[in-house]
């Protein structure tokens, strides 16, 4: 799938959602529009769902989803702690791999493929999780939160940053571009809660993030003309973005969030001692 293939209907093949998020992420024009960090409030968000979870050196951290390594490389170089990213997209992984060798990091920080909802570790592996702007996107979401619990040390915490939604969204938030971009099954912030208690996690804290969101869609929609601009001007070429399905979603997005529908937060989740 393209970086903004039209899709007509949510998507009902988990094996489908989990490629086309892969190749979504991977792509060029996606980090065009979202920049390096690829989740609302940037490497500030990160720096604060790390403090929110303690991050320090010694500290041995799993980063779900970690795409091309930002938020991981980050957290090592800031919090001192040792951290494995996993993402389902081996191009992600290899861009990753390669930065962290090249910010010389490669001893703290590693990156292998895997799945949220079959982590390959053994139980117990890790003192905490971060999961940003991906959790909604998994197709069995229970699973993921069974296995974040596996594989957590007692006492361990996780985090995830996502979307949130506060009641229906209109059709066009609900397509495959939709899911893959983090809207289509986004949750409530309870719903994310109570997924996590199901699995075994206490509830932790959750701090609303929405106006990160805002300003995320508001910079996206802007890029978006702007390219649009330089393709019909003939100094671009982008045969594969279907500008009028991704003006749609974000001009959709746009007024969900203004309206109250959708958000962002931090919520976290703590594994008992």
């Amino acid at each position: 799938m393209s970086a903004t293939t039209e899709a007509a209907t949510a998507p009902v093949n988990p094996q489908e959602v989990k490629s086309c998020c892969a190749q979504f992420y991977e792509s060029d024009v996606v980090r065009f529009l979202f920049g390096e960090s690829f989740h609302p409030g940037g490497l500030a968000l990160t720096t604060r769902l790390g403090e929110i979870l303690g991050l320090k050196p010694g500290l041995r951290l799993l980063d779900v989803a970690a795409g091309r390594g930002t938020s991981a490389l980050h957290l090592a170089a800031t919090f001192g702690c040792e951290v494995i990213g996993v993402d389902f997209g081996a191009e992600n992984v290899r861009l990753a791999t390669e930065a962290a060798a090249e910010r010389g990091l490669a001893e703290r920080v590693r990156f292998a493929p895997g799945d949220a909802e079959r982590l390959d570790f053994d139980d117990a592996s890790f003192d905490a999780i971060v999961c940003e702007c991906a959790y909604c996107t998994f197709p069995d979401k229970p699973q993921a939160a069974r296995e974040f619990f596996r594989v957590l040390k007692p006492g361990g915490q996780v985090g995830l940053s996502d979307l949130t939604r506060r009641g229906p969204l209109a059709p066009e938030l609900e397509t495959l571009l939709a899911w893959v971009a983090c809207i289509a099954d986004a949750q409530p912030a309870e719903a994310y809660t109570a997924l996590l208690t199901a699995a075994g996690f206490a509830p932790g804290a959750v701090e609303p993030h929405d106006a990160a969101l805002g300003a995320m869609v508001a910079s996206v929609r802007a890029k978006i003309l702007g390219a649009e601009l330089m393709v019909a001007l003939k100094k671009l070429d982008l045969p594969d973005v279907d500008f009028h399905t991704a003006k749609q979603v974000t001009q959709r997005a746009a007024a969900a969030i203004a309206r109250g529908e959708l958000g962002y937060a931090i919520i976290t989740a703590v594994k008992a001692a």
